[in-house]
């Protein structure tokens, strides 16, 4: 081989492997830009019922994924409400590692193994987002005599233990949980009745089988909206923001806060999403993504003020923060009301 002919070989050489290494780096760059996204449907677990809360938003999400193309592969809701709720966190929990399964919450995510035992805790899952805090207010009969919380609070001391009736959804759950917080806070004793959800509570007010509730905003607005419902006071550390009259005189912004009414109070309920443990980094990047994407339609903001939502929104460090001090408050409150399983 010639001096001539082993240069042009060197030089052709080191173009070629230049060219792959070139190649490569291109395709590592690409590979890191192509973030992860769903391959296959992904199953949208809701650990309650058809027609709640929880079971109305998460087909609001997906509708709003749908008309958006948020996605290419279809969000399937599946209502998993065994137990409590239980039946559709273990599902979760024992699905480690899948990133095509995510989960709505509600503070049912404290209350259910606080309550039953059953072998779950909110660690067995990734936090991926708080979507929304939900309200809770109080509510009389607009025939009532009492205009503020605090009349009302002091006529039910007054009356003694176990006279006046608070109504609400279920038993060892948020409106339970809240009603002993409120006891606890004023020194009154309710009869608690549960009903089977927020829109039978309200006709029960309306109807005086009850003095009182604790219902979420939505659950009452039609009565409110009506002239048959007060709103005496939400139980939240500022005023909703909504400022568009819902009644005649009155917008969500109106009602004062519990603690303005003189009444130390307070108790917001989690609409949060999680996925199962094992999931990678940009697994979790896509929804967290996905989620922030859905917080900016007219859609969604829309809902926020139909229902008078909290927005608060949080991700990461944050909500995990979030969740370990409302797992310490629903014990504490659980533990003194009684309703921890033993």
């Amino acid at each position: 081989m010639t001096n001539t002919t082993c240069s042009r070989f060197k030089s052709g050489f080191v173009k070629t492997a230049t060219g792959l290494v070139a190649a490569v780096a291109v395709l590592a760059s690409t590979q890191a830009l192509a973030a992860w996204v769903p391959t296959k449907p992904v199953e949208f677990v809701v650990p309650a019922g058809t027609g709640g809360g929880a079971d109305q938003m998460a087909r609001l999400l997906q509708g709003i994924i749908i008309k958006h193309k948020l996605m290419k592969e279809p969000m399937i809701v599946v209502n998993k409400a065994g137990g409590a709720g239980a039946e559709g966190f273990l599902e979760v929990k024992e699905a480690k590692g899948d990133p095509h399964k995510i989960i709505i919450t509600l503070s049912n995510l404290f209350t259910t193994p606080l309550a039953t035992g059953v072998p779950f805790n909110w660690k067995d899952m990734t936090p991926v987002a708080m979507l929304a805090l939900d309200q809770f207010v109080l509510w009389t009969n607009a025939e009532a005599p009492y205009k503020t919380a605090k009349e009302y609070l002091d006529a039910v001391k007054a009356a003694g233990p176990n006279k006046m009736k608070m109504g609400g959804t279920g038993s060892k759950q948020e409106d339970q949980i809240l009603t002993v917080g409120l006891e606890k806070a004023t020194g009154t004793k309710f009869i608690y009745i549960p009903f089977k959800g927020g829109g039978e509570v309200a006709v029960q007010l309306v109807g005086k089988h009850i003095n009182s509730s604790v219902n979420n905003p939505i659950e009452a607005v039609a009565q409110w909206r009506a002239g048959k419902l007060r709103a005496l006071c939400v139980f939240d550390d500022q005023r909703m923001p909504y400022k568009t009259k819902v009644t005649d005189t009155q917008s969500w912004n109106d009602i004062p806060t519990c603690k303005e009414a003189g009444v130390p109070s307070d108790y917001v309920m989690l609409r949060g999403i999680f996925m199962p443990a094992g999931v990678t980094p940009d697994q979790l990047a896509f929804y967290v993504d996905l989620f922030k994407k859905i917080r900016e339609t007219q859609d969604w903001k829309d809902y926020m003020e139909k229902g008078a939502f909290n927005q608060s929104f949080m991700t990461g460090a944050e909500f995990t923060k979030w969740l370990t001090q409302a797992e310490a408050s629903h014990r504490t409150l659980m533990k003194d009301a009684g309703f921890l399983a033993k």
